[in-house]
Formats: structure tokens, C-alpha cells, sequence
């Protein structure tokens, strides 16, 4: 699938930072992302915040906000006033439904639009160096991280749903994005040979499969889920190696967010829209 219209062939033509009009809904529309200190995610926030009609609230998360790695989300935090600071550790239980309760208290009645559970761990462990504690620790942070954090928060993205303006899926009314990645699709399994990566390749998997089960399960009360591929980025996880930059990455995956739809719940995307197989 690739964007479509004027809107989708603009940002193809101009690769700028150019947002669909259904995605940012001033006043109403309010954005949760996970693991928002760095790399992807502290981008997400960036350019959210940024826009020219930025959500009313961006809610951005990771486990230590006053701490030394949270500094640069500190720093953007304090340049916009939409973006509230929230302790949120995915693999703890009680700390995500802390976060529930603060992002709730700030909301004032309102839902939650959009949950992008970008927080994950990346693992290089080959046949001969994998173990148990590192496929364990591997699918704790991917796949039951995200699966937890969107079963605390549905309440709230049901809320937005159910008041939202409008009808059909989309990421104005309430969605949960899951930020995957392509080493994880069984159908290309590309490069074991050279990087085999067994702990990411199997959580990143799994957590697909956590999505298509969200899709069909939240479909009929209003929500939309799909994974999305940010591409190889130059991040702490994706390397200097790589070959794309974060800033491009995230515009990317902003105007798929804005195309999304009923056809597209429950689909792996990659950030220029591109359907990718499971």
C-alpha cells in the first residue's frame, strides 16, 4: 500500500515533514508513545510537537524521565507545552497502570487517540551465544511490553472511539501502532546468515502476531492496529551503519499514520506504506 492522493504524492515528491490533515485534530486529539528518550521515539515526539497543529496533548514516556537518558526529552519537553513527561516502564506492571492513572488525570474526561508502542530492546545473539535469559528478556520488552500497555490503556483508547466525530478507523479517532521491524517477517526472513539476531527476529514475530490479534479482536469498537517497519535507522539499536536518518524515518511514518484506514488495520507496513509480508 502506498499513500495515496495529492497529500501521499506531496510528501513522496518533497520527502518533507508534511502531515495528513485527519492525523493532527487540534483540541481533540491526544498521543501516547513509548520509549520517547531516544532514537525513534524521542523523534516522534519532535516532530508531533512541531507541527503546525501539534495534538492538544503528547504524552511521552520512558522509564527514567529525570534521569541522565532522559535529558534530551527533558530539554524538547520544555520548548512545547503539549508534551507531558510520564515514568512508564513497559515491563512493569505497576508502572504502566501508574501512567494510566496520570495520563487519565490530564486527559479530563477525554480518550486516548493514538498509543504508538515504539519501546523495544534489540539483541545480535547468534545459534552458538543465544540463551534463555536473553530470549526471555527479549520477548518480555517486545511483545508482552506492548501487549500490556495497550490492554491498561484500552479503556481510554475506547473512550476516544466512542466519542470521536467520525466513523471508520483511523489514527484521529483511536489506534494502537506497534513499531516492528522487517527481520521479523517469517515470509522474507532476510539475512540470518548474516546477522542472526534469534532473540529480536522471534519477539519482533510474535509482537506481529499481538497486533493481528488486537486488529480483529478491537475492529468493532472503533479501534484500528497495524505494525509498521521504521526502516534501518541510525539509532543506538539500528547503528551508525545504517543507511537512513531518523528525521527521515519518522516523516515517513507520520504521513503512513495519516493513511491509515479500515483497510489498512491489521496490516505490516514499512514507513513509506508499503505492505510487507508476515
Amino acid at each position: 500500500m502506498r499513500l495515496q492522493g495529492a497529500e501521499g504524492l506531496l510528501c513522496w515528491l518533497l520527502g518533507e515533514n508534511v502531515y495528513s490533515l485527519s492525523l493532527l485534530q487540534p483540541h481533540c486529539y491526544n498521543v501516547l508513545v513509548t520509549g520517547s528518550n531516544r532514537g525513534i521515539g524521542l523523534e516522534l515526539v519532535r516532530q508531533l510537537a512541531a507541527s503546525p497543529q501539534p495534538p492538544q496533548h503528547i504524552f511521552a514516556t520512558c522509564r527514567d524521565p529525570d534521569g541522565p537518558r532522559g535529558k534530551a526529552l527533558r530539554e524538547l519537553s520544555a520548548q512545547h507545552p503539549s508534551i507531558r513527561l510520564v515514568q512508564l516502564d513497559t515491563v512493569d506492571l505497576p508502572s504502566i497502570r501508574r501512567a494510566v492513572q496520570v495520563v487519565e488525570s490530564c486527559l479530563e474526561g477525554q480518550g486516548l487517540n493514538l498509543l504508538i508502542n515504539n519501546a523495544g530492546i534489540g539483541s545480535h545473539a547468534t545459534l552458538q551465544s543465544v540463551d534463555s535469559q536473553e530470549m526471555l528478556a527479549a520477548f518480555a520488552t517486545n511483545v508482552v511490553g506492548p501487549l500490556q500497555v495497550a490492554k491498561e490503556f484500552l479503556p481510554l483508547l475506547e473512550k476516544a472511539a466512542k466519542g470521536a466525530q467520525k466513523t471508520g478507523l483511523s489514527c484521529s479517532r483511536a489506534a494502537i501502532v506497534n513499531v516492528s521491524s522487517k527481520v521479523g517477517s517469517i515470509g522474507l526472513c532476510l539475512g540470518v546468515l548474516e546477522v542472526p539476531m534469534y532473540p529480536y527476529r522471534a519477539s519482533k514475530a510474535a509482537q506481529n502476531m499481538v497486533t493481528r490479534c488486537l486488529a480483529a479482536e478491537l475492529r468493532d469498537k472503533g479501534l484500528l492496529c497495524t505494525a509498521i517497519h521504521p526502516g534501518w535507522v541510525k539509532t543506538d539499536m539500528g547503528t551508525e551503519q545504517a543507511p537512513m536518518t531518523v528525521e527521515r524515518s519518522v516523516q515517513g511514518i507520520l504521513a503512513v499514520l495519516g493513511s491509515l484506514s479500515q483497510e489498512t488495520s491489521g496490516a505490516f507496513l514499512d514507513w513509506e506504506g508499503n505492505s510487507l509480508p508476515w
